[in-house]
């Protein structure tokens, strides 16, 4: 298969490298230049992208791989495959280029999802994962110039903060309204392959990616020494997942809201998007539900389904305007809700989503439990890392009264399976007192706003 001519679309299709004669030097430089030729030639697919992967290009590849990642169905670790980088990165660059490459299945795993539900990931073998991020490196340029400003989900330079301080920016200066909080049933398991290939064939005409990608989807799962072939889907937890799902989504959802819904509507309406999570906040209730309407039919034709139970719209108006006290909706860990501000006015304002608060503090607690025999110096800092972990995330401005509980919670969980411990002759008192040579990490605002994006309330 033939990595020029293949996956022509009518019209002409172009190059990546059309015009340069000399040597890119560095990845950085090679991207810049991918993206230049992607936004000279926007309606024609990319026909010669793979000449951009050598050696050089593979290494970085390798280099940005995470050195502590599980390893997949063969047993090897990063650290195994880079004992003989340079021969390994030889052969794998051949064989994907020749098409002797074989795709191994991926591993299943389950995370928690919530608190009573977990979550499937698919953890490839190494030299998976070195290619898949090879090939992501040559389509983020391509890409990112596609790409909508609403959609912040797994993109360089753009964060789960980025996309929430644009929710409370975009209802903020709505002064509320309704929000529709969709929420896409099972969606990595369910994107259809052909579909997501004719999509992908839209911008990328280079025979050898297409067909690295055909193999990745048809790759097969392994779970319990079975390997099974699914129809549908990309297997969480694959460096290539994350970037077939948010191209796929910027077809079925962000590019038809911002160039086909958005200009036909009589009111506001803003799209922010996070991976398959997100929130419209649209100033009427008609165009609500009109548009809820359309986005499931919009779904249903790209092979997708909006949850029925999950999915709804939030009476989110200011107080003032509604009259009534307004309703909350979560989105990406956090609840949003309208509160009084310092100055009596109302603000939009973020706290820790109750599940995630009790998820987070029964893990910690299941810590405790199983290490609480373990010095008390290890125990601290262990816990110390993992406050320091919840406060980065979900320590933002206005979440203060949640970190502190949560750290109150922690400490005493901590005091009660310490009092636990088998031939310890502890009291509650002496406890106490030992443990305030081992305080806690105290709760912390991570994420301030610049002076551009403080709070401000509405007055009408």
């Amino acid at each position: 298969m033939s990595s020029e001519g293949d996956n022509h679309r009518g019209g002409s299709v172009r190059s990546a490298d059309a015009g340069e004669k000399r040597p890119l030097s560095s990845v950085s430089t090679r991207q810049r230049h991918i993206a230049q030729m992607a936004r000279k030639y926007a309606a024609s697919p990319l026909t010669t992208l793979s000449h951009h992967m050598d050696e050089a290009w593979m290494r970085e590849a390798y280099r940005r791989v995470r050195r502590d990642s599980a390893p997949g169905v063969d047993g090897q670790s990063v650290a195994d495959y880079g004992m003989n980088l340079e021969q390994n990165l030889r052969g794998l660059l051949e064989r994907a280029k020749n098409g002797s490459y074989r795709a191994a299945p991926v591993k299943r795993a389950y995370i928690p999802k919530n608190e009573t539900e977990t979550r499937p990931i698919g953890i490839p073998t190494v030299e998976n994962k070195v290619l898949e991020r090879a090939v992501v490196m040559l389509l983020e340029p391509v890409y990112e110039i596609e790409f909508k400003d609403c959609s912040y989900g797994f993109r360089p330079k753009r964060s789960t903060h980025q996309a929430l301080e644009a929710v409370r920016r975009e209802a903020m200066a709505m002064g509320g309204g309704w929000v529709l909080d969709v929420d896409v049933r099972q969606y990595f398991d369910t994107i259809p392959h052909e579909q997501l290939r004719e999509v992908l064939s839209r911008r990328i005409g280079d025979g050898v990616i297409n067909r690295l990608i055909g193999k990745w989807l048809k790759a097969g799962v392994w779970e319990s020494g079975t390997v099974t072939y699914p129809e549908a889907g990309t297997p969480q937890g694959g460096v290539i997942s994350p970037m077939l799902s948010n191209i796929y989504l910027h077809e079925v959802m962000d590019r038809w809201f911002e160039e086909e819904i958005k200009p036909e509507l009589k009111a506001q309406a803003s799209l922010v998007r996070f991976a398959d999570d997100f929130v419209v906040v649209c100033s009427e209730r008609a165009e609500a539900e009109t548009l809820l309407e359309r986005i499931r039919t919009r779904f249903a034709g790209y092979g997708l389904t909006i949850h029925p139970e999950k999915t709804r719209i939030v009476d989110f108006r200011h107080p003032w305007k509604s009259g009534q006290k307004p309703q909350t909706f979560d989105f990406l860990g956090f609840t949003h809700y309208w509160g009084k501000t310092r100055k009596g006015g109302y603000a939009v304002k973020r706290k820790t989503q109750g599940k995630k608060f009790r998820a987070a503090l029964q893990r910690v607690e299941q810590w405790c439990k199983s290490n609480r025999h373990r010095p008390l110096r290890d125990q601290h800092t262990q816990l110390c890392a993992k406050l320091q972990g919840h406060y980065a995330y979900y320590g933002i401005r206005g979440n203060y009264r949640a970190l502190a509980n949560f750290h109150h919670a922690v400490t005493r969980r901590w005091h009660y399976w310490l009092m636990r411990r088998s031939r310890e002759g502890l009291n509650g008192a002496r406890l106490w007192r030992t443990l305030g040579y081992f305080a806690l990490s105290p709760p912390r605002i991570v994420h301030g706003h610049r002076p551009d994006q403080l709070q401000w309330s509405l007055l009408s």
